[in-house]
């Protein structure tokens, strides 16, 4: 035993100044932990973390090295658990319990498409009518469906619609993304639609500074360009992609140049790049003004503003502010000439992002981006310290990173990619190598001119160019992913997939010395279990409105049309090709579940035999066979079924996810008592 603790003191002490990156990662374990948790901490409990995290940093000073590294992941840990629960209160919200039809009033504060391609508000400053103020949701979400052509929203616009409203839909199957606490940390309460027309009560008179800037960009930017290129160079500049159709994103996504849309490095590093070196070099063209003025620091600084007025303007998000973070850290760093440490810049942003909005931990944004940044970071810093590169002629070096940066990042995010979106672009890297320069070399430059000309109405010298650049991208997306087998469809991965993958490559980067390859290992046990992992017999949507079974051709579903939301997403989980109208074709004559779906067929219903499954969005009397009707699924949510030699075993939402604040009410007691004795509930 005093031998391990020597060989572990000497390791840690082998980590001595590269310990800092490590933190968000404890960080991050305790935000999961706290979202791991099938029920909410008390009051009493996050006080506890905090003293934790406090009593661990005043005691470290009394100890040891090993011990202090030892006090400060606990403290960490701890202080993670409680930032999120404290961002959790803090965006608490009204949620609606029942099904609200009526009219609907808000402020416009944002502006997006929804997954049926149509237009999608945001809304804040709501006003519901019968109900008071202390339980309206402070903000909800309307899709405008139908004839909207008399309204042009904008933030700011004070709307009024008649619509339906309804609590966000649980998850879609059992181990599914919650869609209730993605809303819940947006202070999302209620989400629906209209397909009755908008109108307006008041034209825009306040609102978000930044979302109305961005707008009226937008509509300057698009007025100039048409179509689906004008919607593209909006997105870039303004991080509005409201205009994006659903053509043009899935062509971008199954090409992989979907990163293209989102402003994160790539777009922060070429701006504020391109802002250094042309001011400096401005500067410098002046004798005096080079001799005299430290030119460097200037450009820095005004490279920084302009970065955070980018940062402003493209609303924030995940990608875009570690960007941002790791920019900031390097022009500082030219400013008050200091070294820039990359994975110190890194870590730093990824603390910041954390601890300002820990839910994001949970989000594909996140994930992808710091995935790739930390494996570019390592790799490129590798590259740097070896002489591989100066044995590549100059002329080709450029050439050589854009293909090393292409693959890297690649190979970094496609497990996550994978993991979330159910596809893999086969020829994404062949897309990249052509396409990302044209974002480098034409768009972005092209891009700022146009910004620094709108002023005074000559913006269209930069778009120009603009546009001939994001016309080859899209010309690129659009015939990268026509191309046969362009994509590879893959099915959803167990839950402990991602946490394990990613703490192997991370200690295969971060570590120092030859003990990093141990990380390995994990991750090939994260690839067996994806591989070894069996997608649910059957699956039931949360209020019954469909059953999907698996069958040899793939899975059969209940119906051709209606809820179409879970339907794609349990084919996207299987990984799937087929469309809800086809998947229903396979459905067999005996499977042995009865769906009985609305109040026609419950009329019908002529009862059912023992070893047969019911399934139906009524209440149903009580029968001998396994039922889950409306009075079971209100409370276990969406059900997997698992097919056990003669017996089914179920999953259900409300066992993998809990009862947490996001959810709302919950009925309370057993599942129903016509499940017990039926079959096997995994707890």
């Amino acid at each position: 035993m005093p031998r391990l603790w020597t060989l572990l003191e000497s390791e840690l002490a082998r980590q001595r100044g590269h310990l800092f990156p490590w933190v968000p990662v404890v960080l991050a374990i305790g935000i999961g932990a706290f979202f791991s948790l099938r029920s909410d901490p008390s009051a009493k409990q996050i006080g506890l973390a905090f003293c934790v995290a406090i009593g661990a940093a005043l005691s470290r000073r009394f100890v040891n090295e090993t011990l202090q590294i030892g006090l400060v992941c606990i403290g960490v840990f701890a202080a993670g658990f409680g930032i999120a629960g404290v961002r959790a209160q803090m965006v608490a919200t009204p949620l609606i319990e029942f099904r609200y039809y009526g009219p609907i009033e808000g402020r416009v504060i944002a502006i997006d498409r929804s997954s049926s391609d149509k237009p999608r508000l945001l809304l804040d400053q709501v006003v519901l009518q019968d109900m008071a103020p202390d339980r309206t949701p402070h903000r909800v979400r309307v899709s405008l469906h139908g004839d909207q052509r008399w309204i042009d929203p904008e933030p700011g616009m004070r709307v009024i619609m008649t619509g339906h409203l309804s609590k966000s839909p649980g998850p879609a199957e059992p181990d599914g993304f919650d869609f209730q606490r993605h809303a819940w940390f947006q202070s999302i309460g209620a989400v629906g639609y209209t397909r009755i027309p908008a109108l307006v009560l008041e034209l825009p008179t306040d609102g978000p500074m930044w979302a109305r800037a961005r707008h009226a960009l937008s509509e300057r930017v698009q007025a100039k360009l048409e179509g689906q290129v004008g919607a593209f160079a909006a997105a870039i500049m303004t991080g509005d992609r409201s205009a994006i159709e659903r053509e043009t994103l899935d062509a971008l996504r199954d090409s992989n140049l979907a990163h293209l849309l989102a402003i994160s490095g790539l777009h922060m590093g070429l701006l504020t790049g391109f802002v250094f070196a042309s001011l400096r070099l401005a500067l410098l063209l002046v004798p005096v003004w080079g001799l005299l003025w430290p030119v460097k620091k200037l450009a820095a600084a005004a490279a920084l503003v302009v970065g955070a007025g980018y940062l402003g303007l493209s609303g924030g998000n995940v990608a875009t502010e570690r960007a941002f973070v790791m920019v900031a850290v390097a022009l500082l760093a030219v400013i008050f000439d200091r070294r820039v440490m990359s994975f110190r810049a890194l870590a730093l942003a990824a603390l910041i992002v954390l601890v300002l909005r820990p839910e994001t931990l949970l989000g594909p944004g996140f994930q992808m981006s710091f995935a790739a940044t930390t494996a570019l970071v390592a790799v490129f810093g590798a590259w740097q310290r070896s002489d591989v590169s100066q044995k590549i002629p100059r002329v080709l070096r450029p050439v050589a990173a854009v293909f090393l940066s292409s693959l890297i990042a690649g190979l970094a995010t496609a497990p996550v990619a994978m993991a979330h979106f159910n596809r893999f672009a086969e020829f994404g890297l062949i897309a990249n190598l052509i396409a990302v320069p044209a974002m480098g070399i034409v768009v972005m430059p092209s891009g700022v001119l146009a910004a620094l000309l709108m002023p005074f109405g000559l913006e269209g010298i930069g778009l120009w160019a603009m546009e001939w650049g994001l016309s080859w991208i899209l010309t690129v997306a659009h015939q990268v992913s026509s191309w046969d087998e362009a994509v590879k469809l893959v099915p959803s991965p167990p839950a402990s997939v991602l946490p394990i993958g990613a703490m192997a490559g991370l200690f295969c980067l971060l570590w120092q010395g030859r003990l990093r390859w141990i990380g390995i290992a994990p991750a090939v046990i994260a690839a067996w279990i994806w591989v070894g992992a069996t997608r649910p017999d059957v699956l039931i949507a949360h209020d019954g409105g469909l059953v999907g079974v698996v069958t040899d051709q793939g899975r059969a579903l209940s119906k051709a049309k209606g809820a179409g939301f879970a339907a794609r997403i349990w084919l996207e989980n299987d990984g799937s090709a087929l469309s809800q109208s086809e998947a229903a074709s396979l459905w067999p004559e005996n499977t042995g579940i009865q769906h009985v779906s609305g109040k026609r067929a419950l009329q019908g219903f002529e009862g059912c035999h023992q070893g047969e499954v019911v399934v139906s969005n009524q209440t149903l009397p009580e029968l001998r066979c396994l039922t889950f009707d409306a009075s079971i699924l209100r409370h276990t949510g969406a059900v997997a079924l698992y097919r056990d030699k003669s017996e089914w075993r179920a999953v259900t939402a409300r066992h993998r996810k809990g009862v947490r604040m996001w959810h709302g009410d919950v009925p309370e007691g057993p599942e129903n008592q016509r499940l017990t004795g039926l079959l096997r509930t995994d707890q």
